[in-house]
């Protein structure tokens, strides 16, 4: 007989011009891989975080060296602290930097210590003045023990810059150059100058060539508005993607993932989502770095730890290439058959009749693009000598 398990992958099409592949790697997490190519060509990676789900935890890179913390790659910080996700979080200096060590932009805590409060623009006299992007006192999120987030801002009448206007306890907290969405609204902020709006730099940077209008990699943190659910996206600048402007990244996240309120964090070559693999628990970069094979090391990573799924699950990654999609699973996963369908009615599941070639860490098929929706999940044959 034939044991359907969970759903390793749902795919479908969303327009001609998109598509998007869901994957339940760990329990509360679900990844998507995301394609779109209008207005330009894109690949996303979004991680939807349940922030109810059992064992699912956060920890943002801890303090460390000569400055703030000691810069890593978002692969490394993941391996380093056997999480199951990461991404790359706060602008930092110097940069171009000068060694190891680095100062976070804004607010940051780890695990309950704060070691960044929120700063003015430019952040200490001996910096550049990056008030062109990065709006001073910028908000942040946090998510304290409990898992409960939200965003917090700067108090003005409290001295130090070390005190948030919300009572919340931080515990670990990431922020931004701004907040991209407000309330269920875009909030792109404009050259108005201080205190709520950003300074022009001559020759760069004005009200008609805003800083927020160029396309790069982005990655960005937002929130649900019954704060139940993380979202953390990234899309890449690298591999045949081009990038997206973070007004274009807040209206996806309004429009397609019901986000509330968001941060854009550090991007361009900064960018990085890395993952655990859930059968060989080796960590591995989701995002094409447009700065290096492995990922930037950058100033300060958000780690996710979740718990296994309760059923067992074998990833079935994607490819997609110019006339359809290349369907890849691990070889120790032999005796489990590709199947499909329209749907996910009990009884239309049927196996993909195409031979899987054999490689020698991993089985593949080569399926046609279609633009009708189609299921796909792998079925372990517990019995090969009987029949369903």
């Amino acid at each position: 007989m034939v044991e359907s398990l969970s759903f390793c992958l749902v795919a479908w099409a969303l327009s001609l011009n998109a598509s998007e592949f869901a994957t339940h790697p760990f329990r509360g997490v679900t990844l998507i891989t995301r394609t779109e190519s209008w207005p330009r060509n894109e690949t996303m990676h979004i991680a939807i975080i349940d922030l109810t789900a059992p064992g699912v935890r956060f920890k943002l890179t801890p303090p460390g060296g000569a400055r703030e913390t000691a810069r890593q790659t978002t692969l490394d910080f993941l391996n380093q602290e056997q999480a199951q996700l990461a991404i790359n979080a706060h602008f930092y200096l110097p940069y171009p930097p000068v060694d190891l060590d680095a100062n976070l932009v804004g607010l940051a805590a780890s695990e309950g210590v704060v070691y960044s409060w929120f700063e003015p623009q430019p952040v200490a006299p001996d910096y550049i003045d990056q008030s062109y992007a990065i709006l001073p006192y910028a908000p942040a999120l946090n998510i304290d023990r409990s898992n409960k987030a939200a965003i917090v801002h700067f108090d003005p009448i409290r001295s130090e810059n070390q005190h948030v206007v919300e009572n919340v306890a931080l515990w670990n907290a990431v922020s931004g150059s701004a907040q991209i969405v407000s309330n269920g609204a875009k909030a792109i902020p404009t050259y108005s100058g201080p205190p709520g709006g950003l300074n022009p730099l001559a020759g760069y940077y004005s009200a008609t060539n805003s800083w927020y209008a160029a396309v790069h990699a982005r990655t960005a943190i937002g929130l649900t508005a019954d704060r139940n659910t993380l979202i953390l996206f990234t899309v890449d600048e690298a591999g045949g993607s081009l990038g997206m402007t973070p007004g274009e990244v807040a209206d996806l996240l309004i429009q397609d993932y019901g986000v509330s309120d968001a941060l854009n964090l550090d991007g361009d070559g900064s960018t990085s989502m890395a993952m655990e693999d859930p059968i060989s628990q080796s960590g591995r970069l989701l995002t094409a770095s447009s700065d290096n094979p492995l990922g930037r090391a950058v100033g300060s990573n958000l780690a996710v730890f979740a718990e296994p799924t309760p059923e067992r699950v074998v990833p079935l990654n994607i490819i997609l290439i110019t006339n359809g999609i290349v369907l890849t699973w691990p070889k120790i996963a032999s005796n489990w058959t590709l199947e499909r369908a329209p749907d996910t009615t009990p009884g239309h599941w049927s196996n993909v009749a195409i031979q899987a070639e054999s490689f020698p860490d991993r089985l593949q098929v080569v399926l046609p693009r279609s633009d009708r929706c189609t299921f796909y999940r792998l079925a372990q044959n517990l019995s090969p000598t009987r029949d369903r």
